[in-house]
């Protein structure tokens, strides 16, 4: 007999106690009190479940979420002598098979479980490598209910992320620039979910992968993959991650998704210090904002100075200039992209995503369709229109640096070597003249500006070639 049935027999002979001493329950509202209060009692004591256990190794700590069907007390604590972990979880039962989950790429050994004090459960991670547990509850979202988050942070690093420490210097003495790739979503976190299940933070790892391949083989670039796997890294963490690789920009490569499965295109975002500028950009930056919820995170950007006032202008100037860079490779990319997909709009839009937030580091999130259409969330899956969005996408950054080359790049060094070796035409100027300057031939100039004819025109540019 379970505990609930034995209360409602309780009930039962309070109600045949009560009729028997003249109390009825139409002229006694404390004898429904009190039923109500010992109902209310006997739900509330019913165990917690544990109904599934996922595990997300990352290169600096592993997560393991517990999903729930109703929040849980609980308790996490090391031991030594070998290194264990263990969690208690109290009033609980659990409903599925943990000792077959997958360990690889985490420090776990080995994980058992076992009942304690007959309605407890204690779980056991042995340990291969020492860890800082963390742990935290999560209430439901529109993809999960009740979870239990633990975090085994690496107190020594397990897998090394393969990302730049300093800017790669070239030969010439002058650096790379860098780009922050950052796959949105991860792990427990999957983005939004399309047609046949397929996810967004599947599709969008895979376009970014495809352009740090691309980006490696450019000269002058390094690329920096914010997660390289299937893992949940912070909003904030993100930024803070761009900002430790010396990033000169941050792409956050998205998939749109809307409750209507009609809209379709490609987006590009900066970021916007007044909020959103459309209806469907609020809803976006909502939608992409609520996730960091899910890694736990809370916190804001500041500045540690004397002076706050003089930190705030500091930061709004920083802001100022970094937004306008944001908006410039934003409109460059964005024209890129509308030559593989169709644009949702035409203009770099602006929203409040909190990835966007660096102060000092241009930054642009990139919708590459919405995954919402069956048509788009078809292309998103397949590899030859991923390369398509990555070529593109590269293009676009190429373009906007060749045009605006950082100080102390190969691109800035390139380009100044090109500008050193040009003439702009002025009022006046004839080939011939330009060429005797130069001490070249007409020929030559000729040649080396693929010019049919000696017809010249102000502000015109002509490649000089070396005598």
């Amino acid at each position: 007999m379970t505990a609930l049935n034995k209360r409602l027999l309780g009930f039962v002979s309070l109600y045949r106690w009560s009729h028997l001493h003249g109390i009825t329950f139409s002229r006694s509202y404390g004898a429904i009190a009190l039923l109500l209060g010992l109902l209310l009692i006997g739900q509330s004591a019913a165990a917690a479940t544990v109904k599934n256990v996922r595990i997300w190794p990352a290169p600096d700590h592993t997560r393991i979420v517990f999903d729930l069907d109703k929040p849980v007390a609980h308790k996490v604590f090391s031991l030594s002598g070998p290194d264990r972990l263990v969690i208690d979880l109290d009033n609980a039962a659990i409903k599925t098979e943990v000792e077959s989950l997958s360990l690889k790429g985490t420090p776990i050994g080995k994980i058992r479980t076992a009942v304690k004090k007959g309605s407890d459960i204690r779980v056991v991670l042995d340990l291969t490598n020492k860890v800082q547990p963390r742990s935290f509850l999560l209430k439901p979202n529109k993809q999960y209910g009740d979870r239990l988050v633990v975090d085994l942070v690496y107190k020594e690093k397990i897998a090394k992320p393969k990302v730049p420490s300093q800017p790669k210097v070239n030969p010439a003495g002058v650096r790379d620039i860098v780009i922050a790739i950052d796959a949105g979503h991860g792990g427990e976190d999957p983005g939004a979910i399309g047609p046949g299940r397929v996810r967004e933070k599947t599709v969008v790892l895979a376009i970014a992968k495809k352009v740090e391949s691309l980006l490696k083989k450019e000269r002058g670039f390094t690329p920096a993959m914010i997660r390289t796997g299937d893992y949940y890294v912070g909003l904030r963490a993100r930024t803070e991650r761009a900002r430790k690789y010396r990033s000169d920009l941050l792409i956050s490569i998205h998939a749109d998704a809307f409750k209507d499965h009609r809209p379709r295109g490609s987006s590009v975002f900066a970021l916007s210090q007044r909020g959103a500028t459309s209806e469907t950009a609020r809803w976006l930056a909502n939608s992409e904002n609520s996730a960091d919820l899910i890694g736990g995170v809370d916190g804001a950007l500041t500045l540690d100075d004397k002076d706050r006032v003089l930190a705030e202008v500091l930061l709004d100037l920083t802001m100022t200039a970094t937004l306008s860079d944001s908006l410039k490779v934003g409109q460059t990319v964005l024209k890129s992209i509308g030559g593989v997909n169709r644009l949702h709009k035409r203009d770099v839009e602006q929203a409040a995503f909190m990835v966007l937030k660096s102060p000092d580091i241009p930054s642009i999130l990139i919708e590459t369709g919405f995954i919402s259409n069956p048509s788009e969330a078809k292309n998103l899956q397949s590899s030859s229109y991923q390369w398509k969005m990555a070529r593109s996408i590269v293009k676009g950054i190429k373009d906007h640096f060749n045009v605006n080359p950082l100080p102390g790049t190969l691109l800035a060094a390139e380009k100044q070597r090109r500008t050193a070796n040009q003439h702009v035409v002025a009022r006046g100027d004839t080939l011939s003249a330009i060429a005797e300057r130069n001490r070249i031939s007409v020929g030559q100039l000729r040649k080396a500006n693929k010019l049919r004819s000696d017809t010249l025109y102000v502000g015109q540019r002509l490649q000089i070639p070396r005598s």
